[in-house]
């Protein structure tokens, strides 16, 4: 399986969630966490030019010819976030384009702080295995056991696991 940005994202915020969401089971259509997060992310690349571009297996919100930009609308899992970025930037950088990754988070009182990545043999190494992660965990047969969270009631898998 072709790992994309979101299966990396989910495998650090919830492993279940990433088993699933790669098997094709998708449930975030009914959540409102999920629309508001798209919502903010139009609303933002709306404002500017070179918006979403589709690469391969991935979706890149923004590149310019210094960054790679990923918008995000909270800072609550930043590990995810960071290495779907680095996921990003090692695509890019196979097609010969080197670039930094720089995270927006537009938090809830409406201030935005940045984060600025790069990949290098340190960030490499953790992409890779991770990636190795992942395709071990998409093997299994079956999902892993839910892991309950205080995120977990926000999650649009929330009833799949627990009730």
């Amino acid at each position: 399986m072709k790992i994309t940005g979101t299966i990396v994202n989910y495998y650090y915020h919830c492993k279940r969630k990433c088993y699933l969401f790669s098997n094709r089971i998708n449930l975030e259509d009914n959540s409102e966490d999920v629309r508001i997060g798209k919502v903010l992310h139009e609303l933002k690349l709306e404002e500017k030019s070179n918006t979403e571009i589709k690469l391969d297996n991935i979706s890149i919100d923004k590149i310019t010819d210094k960054y790679v930009i990923e918008v995000k609308k909270s800072d609550s899992d930043i590990q995810a976030a960071r290495i779907q970025v680095l996921l990003y930037l090692k695509k890019l950088e196979e097609k010969g384009i080197r670039r930094i990754g720089k995270l927006v988070f537009h938090e809830k009182n409406s201030n935005e702080s940045v984060e600025l990545i790069e990949l290098n043999d340190k960030s490499r190494e953790e992409l890779n295995n991770c990636v190795k992660e992942i395709n071990i965990l998409l093997e299994s047969d079956i999902p892993p056991l839910p892991q309950i969270k205080k995120s977990c009631k926000k999650c649009a898998y929330y009833e799949y696991c627990y009730l």
